[in-house]
């Protein structure tokens, strides 16, 4: 199979598209972004990395950062974060405050938004903002073999300004005694990590780790375990309410952001990652979601054989 081919026809007609869906105008920052734009990268389990139309630009990875934090949680709780939160598909919004209501404060998974803010608050645990953020960096730029990963703070500053929504999450947390640092902090680790700037190319390689490739000579940084797990949660969960869309089209775990970017895993043969800012009606990149069937299909990469 010819991937840098495949990957230059799936740009080609990525750019041709005329309903490109449309950019997450709530975020100011994210408003700004030109829909235009369209970058794919595929790392290999042998090492090779190819890549196609606008995957060398930065744009803000957004929820796709709950992947890196729930990995730093499980490593640092184990299985005893699940008496916090949840591991069933939502089927509501992704920042549904009834759904919180009626469970209680335990969110239903940890890539909602109050299932998030719940594993930041439990990797922020004894430690500071910077502190957690710093360790969060670290552990993607090991991932992904690059220092030159950052958090864009005028992002930040935008999330903050509108996140009123996730600031009623966390106080209905709390009140259910699921939050334990103070909320203010929580949120600002929390929005922070979702501006976190990625290129299309970074973020394919810092998803390698949850490839599991067997005789792979990238450092191990969670349990074979931890990982299967993951990836499992990024099958079911990983795409907000169109995940079960996003697994009979594509087949593959996969975890969006509305920055418009997507990572996806093909585990033991692939990590890719996909960016197109414009989202469809469940909040995720309408042509990466479009770009990663065609590309499943064609490499013949799927869980289900």
């Amino acid at each position: 199979m010819d991937i840098e081919n495949l990957l230059e026809r799936i740009s080609a007609a990525a750019r041709a598209e005329t309903d490109r869906g449309a950019v997450a105008d709530y975020i100011p920052e994210l408003a700004r972004i030109d829909p235009s734009q369209f970058g794919i990268s595929v790392c290999l389990a042998n090492g090779a990395q190819y890549s196609a139309g606008d995957a060398a630009t930065p744009f803000s990875i957004q929820s796709i950062s709950k992947i890196f934090s729930l990995a730093l949680a499980l490593g640092r709780l184990g299985d005893s974060l699940w008496h916090r939160v949840g591991r069933e598909p939502s089927g509501y919004a992704f920042d549904s405050i009834v759904q919180l209501e009626y469970e209680k404060g335990i969110p239903r998974n940890p890539f909602i938004n109050a299932g998030a803010l719940v594993v930041t608050d439990a990797i922020l645990a004894g430690s500071t903002p910077a502190e957690t953020l710093g360790e969060m960096l670290r552990f993607i730029r090991t991932a992904a073999d690059d220092e030159d990963i950052r958090i864009n703070e005028r992002v930040a500053r935008s999330e903050k300004a509108t996140g009123a929504r996730n600031t009623a999450l966390a106080n209905y947390l709390l009140s259910y005694g699921n939050m334990h640092s103070a909320i203010e902090l929580t949120l600002g680790t929390y929005f922070h990590q979702c501006a976190i700037e990625m290129t299309c190319e970074q973020l394919a390689r810092s998803g390698r780790f949850l490839m599991n490739a067997p005789g792979s000579s990238l450092p191990r940084l969670i349990s074979s375990a931890r990982i299967r797990r993951i990836n499992a949660l990024m099958m079911t969960c990983g795409q907000y309410n169109g995940s079960g869309d996003f697994a009979f089209r594509v087949g593959l775990p996969g975890k969006s952001g509305v920055g418009g970017g997507i990572l996806v895993i093909a585990p033991n043969r692939a990590s890719i990652a996909v960016w197109s800012p414009g989202l469809n009606s469940y909040g995720n990149s309408k042509l990466g979601t479009e770009a990663m069937e065609v590309l499943a299909r064609e490499a013949g990469w799927s869980v289900f054989g």
